[in-house]
């Protein structure tokens, strides 16, 4: 055997059983470090002990963080000048392995039909706010009436990345994906009853902050729900427990609830895309990358499949696909999910087939010199909403707030089980070095200190033409009897369509040239409108350390 194969067994066995032994020692103290007081004693305190590691969420490929750069490294032909090159720091995390489908999506439009039935007015609106746009296929010189009518529901279409979705649907579907994880999660391991999912109240429904804040008023106070031979075990052991120490319901301590899902940022995105596992080398990247894949070719160069198209895009005007035979690339509109080859990281369609939302306000910049660790801009703190007598609200089936779009669509921005929430006060930002108020889109920039004006603030907001991002301001009210006025702004001051409600999109699309397939790229789109060209993923956040892989150096 060759003397470099043995001595790269012998390394891997001894590290493993090091790492086994050291996370072994890590979850299951049983006696306190601080106190040397044993642990789970009679009236003492509590930590779980058999918690071993985060699990792979449903759906997901572990992205193993790093260090990369971000932003363009081809030439900027467009001369957009929104994406200069910067270094960042991405933590670990988990990406879907594929585009969200028709079918998942259908998913979840029959479970808000089912426990938010439209025939009930106070419901209506919940259903119909969550439903894709399908007119988002008509083409005024084009006949696409077939997509039109059967996109979404077809099962021919079933496992097709689902289009028409505006940003806010794509973070209401992945809220509600968290909710049904998890409640499943806790059925699994025996906290819920085995039919609490399906037995639920109409209008009631499990909620994982109500879980955490006030159990008990979980599915509308429906104590019956706790019947799962985990929860019945922990109410034997509370009736024995003089101290009261114990509870029957998981809380985060617990590691019974994982991370939520969520759209992934712009820099996790870019990030997972490039897969750049392929081109490191130790501790460098060898050049940087163009496209998910290697090399500087839309064609792959292996033997097998010399030739063809590694994605889903426009190859030219009038040409969706390639001509009919062995050039085409399998696709005119979108493509199925998994026609292509994953990158490195297990990841598919990450360029091509449907361009993705992802969870930033778009700017032209990525204010890399005030962070380069997690960027993200979008933050907007929120917090329970807390009583006089400390508890939280839970909001009630007639207390479901809806929101007007800047299109006329209604949506629901509350669900009834939700815990009311409020924008962060004083009491989170006084004398706090980090943050000051709860909406922070606008962060250095926008601001007084970023303007390129010297008047005081409040005299820019008051001048519409002096303020740095003065998009238009298109209203929709509703009539006293309900029908809505649609003001529609005209003024030809405007100087850009850039303001807090447009959200970045990344990769190319069946509709887009090559250019767009670079991971670098970014453009943005209004959050709350939709197309027949972007689509969405989830991610997950790894709670805990990096990954315990053994790492070897790529040959």
């Amino acid at each position: 055997m060759n003397k470099r194969i043995l001595f790269n067994l012998i390394y891997t066995s001894v590290f493993s059983a090091i790492m086994v032994s050291c996370n072994t020692s890590e979850n299951f103290d049983t006696k306190s470090r601080a106190t040397g007081v044993d642990y789970n004693k009679d009236g003492g305190f509590r930590v779980p002990t058999n918690f071993q590691e985060q699990e792979t969420p449903v759906g997901t490929v572990p992205v193993e963080g790093g260090t990369f750069t971000m932003g363009r490294v081809q030439d900027d032909v467009m001369h957009d000048w929104n994406n200069t090159p910067n270094q960042q720091h991405v933590q670990s995390f988990y990406l879907d392995e594929t585009e969200v489908t028709n079918l998942m999506y259908l998913e979840y439009l029959e479970w808000t039909k089912r426990f938010f039935p439209p025939t009930n007015p106070d419901y209506r609106n919940i259903y119909y706010g969550a439903l894709p746009d399908t007119l988002v296929w008509r083409n005024r010189l084009g006949f696409n009436e077939v997509m039109t009518n059967n996109y979404l529901r077809h099962p021919a279409y079933r496992n097709y990345p689902v289009v028409g979705v505006s940003w806010i649907q794509a973070v209401e579907f992945s809220n509600w994906r968290t909710e049904r994880v998890n409640e499943q999660l806790l059925t699994k391991n025996g906290f819920l009853s085995e039919d609490a999912a399906i037995t639920a109240e109409v209008g009631t429904q499990f909620n994982t902050a109500t879980l955490e804040n006030a159990p008990s008023e979980l599915y509308g106070g429906d104590e019956g729900k706790w019947g799962g031979r985990e929860s019945e075990r922990r109410l034997k052991e509370i009736e024995g427990d003089s101290t009261g120490r114990l509870n029957r319901y998981p809380q985060r301590n617990s590691g019974q609830i994982p991370p939520k899902y969520r759209l992934p940022t712009e820099v996790e995105w870019e990030y997972a895309a490039l897969g750049l596992k392929e081109i490191r080398n130790y501790n460098i990247y060898r050049g940087r990358k163009k496209y998910p894949w290697k090399g500087q070719y839309t064609r792959s160069g292996r033997k097998n499949k010399f030739g063809d198209q590694l994605a889903n895009f426009k190859q030219a005007s009038g040409d969706y696909g390639g001509i009919a035979g062995w050039s085409d690339d399998g696709a005119d509109i979108t493509a199925e999910i998994k026609s292509y080859p994953p990158n490195d990281y297990g990841l598919y369609d990450m360029a091509g087939n449907v361009a993705e939302w992802v969870a930033d306000v778009y700017r032209p910049v990525v204010d890399d010199d005030f962070n380069d660790f997690n960027y993200y801009r979008g933050n907007v703190y929120m917090k329970n909403a807390i009583a006089s007598d400390g508890s939280v609200t839970v909001l009630g089936t007639n207390e479901v707030v809806y929101d007007t779009l800047s299109n006329g669509k209604i949506i629901a921005r509350t669900l009834p089980g939700e815990i009311r929430q409020v924008p962060i006060d004083e009491n989170e930002t006084y004398l706090r070095p980090n943050f000051s108020e709860s909406d922070n889109r606008n962060y250095r920039d926008g601001d007084k200190q970023s303007s390129r004006y010297y008047e005081a603030f409040e005299e820019i907001q008051g001048n519409p033409t002096k303020a740095m991002y003065n998009s238009p301001n298109h209203s929709v009210t509703a009539n006293d009897d309900g029908t809505l006025k649609r003001e529609y702004d005209k003024s030809t001051k405007r100087k850009t369509l850039i303001d807090d409600a447009v959200r970045v999109y990344k990769g190319g699309s069946w509709k887009d040239r090559a250019y767009w397939l670079d991971p670098a790229q970014r453009r943005y789109f209004p959050q709350d409108m939709a197309t027949d060209y972007i689509g969405f993923r989830n991610a997950v956040s790894r709670v805990g350390g990096k990954f315990t892989t053994v790492k070897r150096p790529t040959n």
